[in-house]
């Protein structure tokens, strides 16, 4: 039987969300509070990887388990034994067919700035210095939804088969006078894309960078050629849906 996992977590003590030979992650966690409830081993297949530091404010997994399982009781165990940063909101069995990563056909992230240094925020929006033109940025964040590879936000020597990627939505979003957030929706993302996407569009907003120059980023496909990646703490993958 299979079953969905739908949970929550902040990233600041993790090496993200796969499992890693030196450093503790939240699949890692998961795993080991399903190993001591369901008394035996129970691998976690997620919708995707974060990286280090990022968080998730919605992240789905499913894992197969030969029996039937009280899903709210699992809920509430887990949610007992798991660290404080990581919460369960969800465990529902579903048809096998289903899958955490492979059927999944959106997927949203949102990258927090704040222009003006606060206690409140440092630890999950990045701080800015300069003076950002939003105008500009939005009009090159539309531009993302006319193309589809996306090989000049992918970190180098990464192992991908293609750097294909529908984006759906691409803008930035005013919260307050001070603070901004930048979502982007897409069914696929590249690693470290969403961070180089962002320091990228950065560029524009300094105007270090023109749309004509972020078009050429875009058509040359070169990594080299965009922005520098951007923190991982201000990150959020925000919805996944199936």
């Amino acid at each position: 039987m299979r079953y969905f996992i739908t949970l929550s977590y902040d990233g600041s003590r993790y090496h993200g969300w796969q499992v890693q030979p030196n450093g503790n992650t939240v699949q890692a966690e998961l795993e080991k509070a399903l190993a001591v409830l369901l008394r035996e081993q129970v691998p976690v297949v997620g919708a995707g990887r974060t990286d280090t530091g990022v968080h998730a404010r919605m992240m789905v997994a499913h894992f197969d388990f030969g029996k039937k399982i009280e899903c709210a009781d699992l809920v509430y165990k887990l949610n007992r034994f798991l660290p404080y940063d990581i919460a369960i909101s969800k465990i529902e069995q579903v048809d096998e067919s289903m899958h955490a990563r492979f059927s999944a056909t959106l997927r949203t992230y949102h990258y927090y700035i704040h222009l003006h240094k606060s206690p409140f925020v440092h630890a999950y929006s990045c701080e800015i210095h300069y003076k950002l033109d939003f105008g500009m940025m939005n009009e090159a964040a539309a531009l993302l939804l006319e193309y589809q590879d996306f090989g000049a936000f992918c970190k180098s020597n990464t192992d991908v088969k293609t750097t294909i990627c529908d984006v759906k939505t691409a803008a930035w979003h005013q919260l307050s006078p001070t603070s901004w957030y930048f979502e982007i929706s897409a069914n696929r993302f590249l690693r470290n894309m969403v961070r180089a996407v962002v320091g990228t569009l950065i560029e524009v907003g300094r105007h270090r960078m023109d749309i004509a120059d972020f078009k050429k980023v875009i058509e040359g496909k070169k990594r080299t050629a965009a922005g520098e990646s951007m923190p991982g703490h201000a990150l959020f993958l925000e919805n996944i849906e199936y």
